[in-house]
């Protein structure tokens, strides 16, 4: 059997619906773990940002709320409501998962033994952001502090818009 790739995995959106990766197939994708109590929560505007800019092109964010960090106590309703609300955010939500530990989901376990980060495997904090090619293969680990607006070049290269 093939190694796994993104596109074996699936997640509950925030609305409660259960989503293949493979519907991304094809599409450059940003998976980012979320929180509205974060210090880098307003990474959440760049986030919205990248997708308004590239999303016509092949690209899209998936956010994937975490309290693993205690940033995100609220109800996957009120998540949604924050994050539109406040944030005016239209890509994609998931359902509050765990990122680290035996009860990570399935997809971040597969995604941290893709690409270790500082600490190894682990999830060092909120806003780890992992980019996927259309293959479903990871590209990159980006930290936390990584603005969403310093990962627009390697987007624009990857889907071909840089000369």
């Amino acid at each position: 059997m093939a190694d796994p790739t993104f596109h074996d995995f699936t997640a509950l959106t925030i609305d409660g619906e259960l989503r293949a990766m493979s519907e991304y197939r094809g599409r450059l994708v940003l998976v980012v773990n979320t929180a509205t109590l974060c210090a880098f929560t307003p990474q959440l505007t760049g986030l919205q940002e990248l997708h308004d800019r590239f999303s016509a092109h092949g690209f899209t964010v998936l956010g994937f709320p975490s309290d693993q960090f205690h940033q995100e106590p609220g109800t996957d309703e009120e998540i949604q409501e924050v994050c539109t609300s406040t944030f005016e955010v239209t890509f994609p939500l998931f359902s509050k998962i765990d990122v680290n530990g035996s009860s990570a989901h399935p997809l971040w376990q597969w995604m941290c033994a893709q690409k270790a980060g500082v600490i190894g495997g682990r999830i060092a904090w909120n806003f780890t952001k992992f980019l996927i090619d259309g293959e479903g293969k990871v590209l990159r680990r980006y930290a936390p502090p990584v603005p969403p607006g310093r990962i627009a070049r390697r987007i624009e290269s990857e889907l071909g818009l840089r000369p």
